[in-house]
């Protein structure tokens, strides 16, 4: 029983990173066009360090993923712990309505921010672009924030409460550390929804403003060339630098909290 299920997680995980692992594979194929292997090579890494295009879209895309995905977190922090903290009529509504957020298909984002940012005359580029990204990640973090709040030890508010702690000191000292384990997989989900979304971005973006999923989505229609792969397999080694250390971070808080 116990080696079926783990053929199983084997075919699972080679199901998800197989196709992973062939991209990066190819990635330093001696061939442009060949899908067949034809010996190891640099090329394709070279020739993406000359491609301007490729690298100021990249650039791009870290910062507005890394300006959005913070904004997010601040303004999904403060309004996670408004939603924990006070009592209104049409708290439930608000709560219904992350769902709503959530589950909405992306040409509809899409679609409502074009219209609004016509309406305001925002012009299309990196200002729309940082709106529109906070705009749908902004649910993720509020559900992920407030999930955690609400498994929060209420005594340890009420105690600091008791001993004289004022607003502002009860959520720097007490609730953003109870609060960092979500903040950084807050943040980690909200950088990835940046640097991952198409359809919203097709919609709000401006030619001054090249982003990396686009160019990608443009030039892919022509076939995928090796300098896409040598790309996305820095994307990919990118993001294990970023994941890895906040997993090991977060298990390693884990492993305190369990102690103490």
């Amino acid at each position: 029983m116990r080696s079926l299920k783990l053929t199983y997680m084997i075919l699972i995980y080679l199901f998800l990173y197989l196709p992973v692992v062939v991209l990066i594979v190819f990635s330093f194929n001696d061939s442009q066009y060949s899908s067949l292997w034809h010996g190891f090579s640099w090329t394709w890494y070279q020739q993406l360090w000359q491609d301007t295009i490729l690298l100021n879209a990249a650039k791009n895309t870290i910062i507005l993923g890394v300006t959005a995905s913070s904004l997010a977190t601040l303004i999904g922090t403060l309004s996670a712990a408004a939603l924990f903290y006070f009592h209104f009529k049409g708290k439930k509504l608000l709560q219904g309505l992350l769902l709503v957020m959530i589950l909405s298909p992306d040409i509809i984002w899409g679609t409502s921010l074009l219209l609004f940012f016509s309406l305001t005359h925002v012009p299309l580029g990196f200002t729309s672009l940082v709106i529109a990204h906070i705009t749908f990640c902004l649910p993720f973090v509020i559900v992920t924030l407030y999930s955690r709040l609400i498994d929060t030890d209420k005594h340890i508010i009420e105690a600091a409460k008791d001993l004289g702690a004022s607003d502002a000191q009860l959520f720097l000292r007490i609730l953003i550390p109870l609060l960092k384990p979500a903040l950084i997989a807050s943040w980690l989900i909200s950088f990835t929804l940046s640097a991952d979304d198409i359809v919203i971005s097709f919609f709000v973006s401006g030619p001054s403003f090249q982003i990396l999923p686009l160019a990608i989505y443009s030039s892919i229609r022509a076939g995928v060339t090796p300098e896409l792969n040598a790309l996305c397999t820095l994307m990919f080694a990118l993001t294990l630098v970023i994941v890895l250390p906040a997993a090991a971070l977060l298990r390693k808080r884990s492993v305190l909290g369990e102690l103490l």
